[in-house]
């Protein structure tokens, strides 16, 4: 199939993407980078962590996303409290068949939304990462698979703020983007106001796409060509993470540890569905430049000298763009 065919054959099938824009602008106003990553990650089979102020409507826009689809769906509020199996399920005994049975827990759905993740101690995160990675859950000796697709969506509130906790390093590598979160532009803020300012029923989403028509959508993408050239930047980039200095003498020891090669799949996976979604049927370096700060900011750990110097994640992958030559 040509170049001219198979993007003919994507505007074709990337119809539903526009309907589930148009759905979630019924109930999320702007917002866009976060709308298009929601999307590009259900293309991607990706996790998405969504970090902002309270108020700023993650949850609201995740749930919106939900209502868009065919799909089953499930909220987990993590508090300090929760338990691992109040997550994955347990073990229950049956005394008239003396024997154990297992109850699925919340977990097995298409869409969790896993809000406010880092309220909850370490022993629940550490339940979510074979379910994350594997797509999978263990209950005694038996491991149930996930539905297809299965995606953590969560949302968590900045790492100041009080009752949080850090995630760990292995749980934020498998997430395919984390989002910052922003407040809306004042035009935007008005629009809110005249579409929440009463008592009526909060406005809702349709169901405009199935698991079936996002499988297939998902098979032309990977039809999608990827150059030599752009998997050589997209390598580039990742690596330029793990020893920024060699770029900029200006970030000597500011980096603990670079980004892992999760970041470079997923940037070649995300530059892919990009280009899906603008009905094209090959990457361009401006692709994976629009992704590189939601895939890597979360993958970075800076030094103590980095954060005493006030240099953020964000700061270094915008160094390391400029100075990594675009193909």
């Amino acid at each position: 199939m040509n170049t001219q065919e198979l993007s003919e054959k994507i505007a074709r099938a990337s119809g539903w993407v526009g309907e589930v824009k148009q759905e979630m602008a019924k109930v999320v106003v702007g917002q866009r980078v976060l709308i298009n990553r929601l999307i590009l990650s259900l293309l991607c089979k990706g996790h998405v962590l969504l970090e902002g102020v309270p108020g700023l409507a993650k949850t609201m826009s995740v749930k919106a996303l939900a209502g868009t689809m065919h799909a089953a769906f499930s909220r987990i509020q993590f508090t300090p409290d929760l338990l691992p199996a109040d997550l994955l399920g347990t073990m229950i005994y049956n005394p008239e068949e003396r024997a154990f049975s297992a109850k699925k827990g919340p977990v097995f759905a298409n869409l969790v939304l896993a809000d406010e993740i880092n309220r909850a101690p370490a022993k629940v995160q550490s339940a979510l990462l074979e379910a994350m990675q594997e797509r999978q859950v263990t209950l005694g000796e038996t491991s149930y698979p996930l539905p297809n697709p299965f995606l953590v969506l969560a949302t968590q509130n900045p790492i100041e703020q009080e009752g949080t906790y850090q995630l760990p390093e292995a749980q934020l590598d498998r997430f395919l983007f984390k989002v910052i979160v922003d407040y809306p532009t004042r035009e935007e803020e008005v629009q809110v106001l005249q579409m929440m300012s009463h008592t009526g029923a909060a406005p809702s989403t349709s169901p405009v796409v199935t698991v079936q028509q996002i499988d297939a959508s998902r098979d032309l993408m990977n039809e999608i060509y990827l150059d030599p050239a752009v998997q050589n930047y997209i390598v580039d980039l990742v690596r330029a993470t793990r020893n920024p200095a060699a770029l900029d003498k200006s970030l000597e020891g500011m980096v603990r540890a670079g980004a892992s090669p999760r970041a470079t799949i997923n940037i070649s996976l995300a530059a892919k569905a990009l280009a899906f979604t603008r009905c094209r049927a090959f990457v361009t370096p401006q692709d994976v430049k629009d992704l590189a700060h939601d895939i890597l900011r979360h993958r970075i750990l800076l030094s103590y000298e980095a954060e005493a110097s006030n240099i953020s994640a964000d700061a270094i992958v915008d160094r390391i763009l400029s100075k990594v030559p675009v193909p």
